[in-house]
């Protein structure tokens, strides 16, 4: 579970980063053509970097369905429990274990439909060419327009995404069955700072105070 405990953050920091390094280079590129520099105009047009947009919408797709993983385990995604704490407690915990259920029957269903699309999109082809068992009447399927990828390994983050959520969900709620405990995140804290640091007040802005 170690390697689990930490997956999400791993997938966001090098998609992130990965993104954010295409992003900069794709603008370097873009604004460093018109310097009129002897070869190094001519080596910067030579260059294509027409696929650096594709790139990190997808990016930013894996980023988004890994971060709502993540949210189901860091306890970040917006809830409202004003109704659910002032239940008593047998029926606050069968709420509880309602709405982890929910979740992870809704997340293993969109996994599930996610993987039987990529399945009929070209994954079934590229695992059995992989097998040598692929025949001529398998489509390959479509591939994105700028990467010429296989749309299916694209579209694969809605399962891996989806599934992960769904462990996410039975995992919190095994927890809760242990500990009675549900993951809470206190957005006030920031990482990287000390208990103390962090419970440092702020001086109050006049906004704060009741001022315009």
């Amino acid at each position: 579970m170690k390697f689990l405990d930490h997956l999400e953050e791993w997938i966001i920091a090098i998609l992130m980063g990965g993104a954010t390094l295409v992003i900069f280079i794709s603008v370097l590129h873009r604004y460093g053509t018109g310097f009129s520099i002897p070869y190094v105009q001519d080596w910067l047009l030579s260059l294509r970097f027409s696929w650096a947009q594709e790139l990190c919408i997808i990016m930013f797709v894996w980023m988004a369905k890994f971060g709502a993983a993540y949210g189901v385990r860091a306890g970040v995604h917006v809830g409202v429990d004003v109704l659910v704490t002032r239940l008593p407690a047998e029926w606050r915990n069968a709420t509880v274990y309602t709405a982890l259920s929910c979740g992870a029957i809704f997340t293993a269903i969109i996994g599930t439909l996610g993987l039987t699309f990529v399945w009929e999109n070209g994954m079934h082809y590229a695992l059995y060419n992989l097998f040598g068992m692929a025949s001529a009447d398998m489509s390959e399927g479509p591939t994105t327009p700028d990467l010429e990828w296989p749309t299916w390994i694209v579209y694969s983050a809605v399962w891996m995404g989806s599934y992960l959520m769904c462990f996410r969900f039975l995992q919190v709620g095994f927890i809760f069955h242990r500990t009675g405990e549900l993951p809470q995140h206190d957005h006030a804290h920031v990482e990287g700072l000390s208990d103390e640091e962090n419970a440092v007040e702020l001086p109050a802005t006049p906004a704060m105070k009741g001022g315009v």
